[in-house]
């Protein structure tokens, strides 16, 4: 199809199979083009069904490789120790990777709205690569630390790029199935990460653990190179030189906001546990983690529609209620993702293997509450009662998860983590289906990757929150046992908590550990009941409607110029 031709969609009233053979694809392609004549609007060719396929497979294996890469790491770390004896550096590992990922997240939703998708993701993806590849070669810890930094930098803009992508090449109304899919392979990640690194760190080495990334990678953009392939008039970006783009980047956004969220974390990191909170390097790191917030405000106010999250996107009602559901939901959920493996290995003597397969009802729950959600949206286009749903169950899961004890049985274990894992896989992707149908399609990439951003900070301050949380109480509840010695107990991994601590001690110490550990549950518990407050507030918009809706929206959107204004409505041509 011609690229300076205008493309509008509008659905049409009997929706499109998935399985709509290839010759009926190309009479509707050939169709297209016999309405291609100069100042109509053609219609739009979505990819058929068996490109999607191959298109697909490749953002999911990224998918895949990234969940993986935050998970699989943490079976590892005690080889890596040994090595280069960096017991100091443990901390680094995770941290480097979050503080470049959550820094730059919004920055590469801007870059998707500037640029052609799919040379962004590609570039994203090989940075990627070359972090995993220097992770994988690392000489010693520090080189070890760069190599997470980097590919951090590159995960900031993959998870979103797979959202932004699939508007592409997929109709409003089928995303969220594949959405749906999205989340059942993070989940197959939470459940295998720790498996995979088990077996790589105990047979060929940990540094499989990185290298495994490159062959798959290498897969993927191969696949992409050649199978992807996105109109230029579905994009709604004018033609512009390099230098005029540049010229549209947020520098001072850029800089303001990625210094924010890493002195937010590295106080949160700190406080309590390397320095006291009334240390001068917290309070200094708090001071400035505010006032560059601010700043970033002032910016984003002072740049209208070229800053990083135009006020638009972001007071847009839909995005506000996603953009707090997102952040409880990944504060809640991931919080206790991390935090539950820690339970089992402390209190029931668990491997770390074994603990996180005793986690499972939690993943599967997710899983299943996530394809549950997706299929439904699809059949019915509400996306908001799986909210209000997911709203409901969560809490409760979390609830009586907050109420284990070192004799709960093995059943009310599933059982609870069941519920759980079903409510926040209800709600999981439900924010970034909203932004999809609430804002035009030129739009999506911010409002997907603020989504997305949310997600992943709120994980990434409340595990700080929580550890914070957890530390005192362990100390609190250590002191009212005599004889025991607090600072190796306090100190000590999970896994050897059985081997310093005398016989006679060990049921008094794993009910402090158990009560420290359910005072964090307290927490996440506390975060999934404000769930309810996003998924009320959130509009009741069907992404059957949303659909017909999508290209009015992409006219009226600011910045869009007349050269690319719809003129002319026809039907919808998809084949998938």
């Amino acid at each position: 199809m011609m690229q300076n031709h205008r493309f509008e969609e509008n659905m049409s009233t009997s929706e499109a199979s998935l399985g709509k053979p290839d010759s009926e694809d190309q009479t509707n392609t050939s169709k297209s083009d016999e309405n291609n004549a100069p100042g109509t609007t053609s219609k739009i060719q979505y990819p058929p069904t068996s490109k999607v396929v191959v298109i697909m497979i490749p953002l999911l294996l990224t998918a895949f490789l990234i969940a993986l890469d935050r998970l699989i790491i943490g079976v590892a770390v005690p080889r890596i120790t040994d090595q280069f004896h960096s017991l100091g550096d443990v901390g680094w590992y995770g941290s480097a990777y979050l503080l470049t990922s959550c820094s730059f997240m919004l920055l590469g939703g801007k870059l998707y709205t500037m640029f052609h998708p799919k040379w962004v993701y590609l570039g994203a993806l090989a940075i990627f690569e070359v972090g995993s590849a220097i992770c994988g070669a690392a000489p010693n810890s520090k080189s070890l630390i760069v190599g997470r930094s980097i590919a951090g930098l590159g995960q900031a803009c993959l998870f979103q790029g797979t959202i932004i992508i699939i508007v592409y090449v997929v109709p409003l109304r089928k995303r969220p199935q594949l959405m749906a899919i999205g989340g059942m392979i993070f989940g197959i990640a939470c459940a295998v990460g720790p498996l995979i690194g088990g077996a790589f760190t105990s047979g060929p080495g940990w540094r499989w653990c990185f290298y495994i990334n490159l062959p798959c990678g290498a897969l993927a953009f191969v696949l992409l190179v050649f199978f992807l392939d996105i109109p230029a008039g579905m994009l709604g970006q004018k033609s512009e030189s390099l230098r005029e783009k540049a010229k549209k980047v947020d520098l001072l956004g850029s800089i303001f906001f990625p210094s924010c969220v890493v002195c937010l974390l590295l106080a949160l990191q700190w406080g309590g546990l390397e320095y006291s909170w009334s240390n001068a390097r917290i309070i200094v790191l708090l001071v400035l983690s505010g006032s560059l917030f601010i700043a970033f405000v002032v910016v984003q106010r002072w740049k209208g529609d070229t800053a990083t999250v135009p006020g638009r996107i972001f007071f847009n009602r839909s995005v506000l209620a996603g953009a707090w559901f997102s952040f409880a939901s990944g504060a809640s959920m991931q919080t206790l993702l991390f935090y539950l493996p820690t339970w089992f290995q402390a209190i029931k003597g668990s491997s770390a293997i074994r603990s996180g397969i005793l986690t499972l009802p939690l993943v599967i729950g997710i899983v299943v509450g996530s394809l549950l959600a997706g299929l439904m949206t699809k059949k019915i286009g509400y996306y908001t009662p799986w909210m209000l749903l997911g709203s409901i169950l969560a809490p409760i899961g979390a609830g009586l998860i907050s109420t284990i004890t070192p004799r709960t049985a093995g059943s009310a274990l599933i059982g609870y983590q069941a519920l759980a894992g079903l409510g926040f896989g209800f709600g999981a992707q439900q924010p970034s289906v909203a932004a999809q149908t609430a804002l035009p399609r030129k739009d999506v990439a911010i409002g997907a990757s603020l989504m997305m951003f949310c997600q992943v900070l709120g994980g990434a301050v409340f595990i700080c929150v929580g550890n914070n949380i957890f530390q005192s109480a362990l100390v609190r509840n250590l002191t009212k046992i005599p004889g025991i010695n607090i600072d190796s107990v306090a100190h000590v991994g999970a896994t050897d908590l059985r081997d310093i601590v005398p016989r006679e001690l060990l049921p008094q110490v794993l009910l402090a550990y158990n009560g420290a550990l359910r005072d964090m549950f307290y927490l996440m518990t506390g975060l999934a009941c404000v769930l309810i407050f996003g998924a009320v507030c959130m509009e009741w918009k069907s992404v059957k409607k949303g659909e017909d809706e999508e290209d009015q929206k992409q006219k009226e959107a600011p910045g869009k110029g007349g050269e690319h204004a719809l003129e002319k409505t026809q039907p919808e041509t998809s084949h998938v």
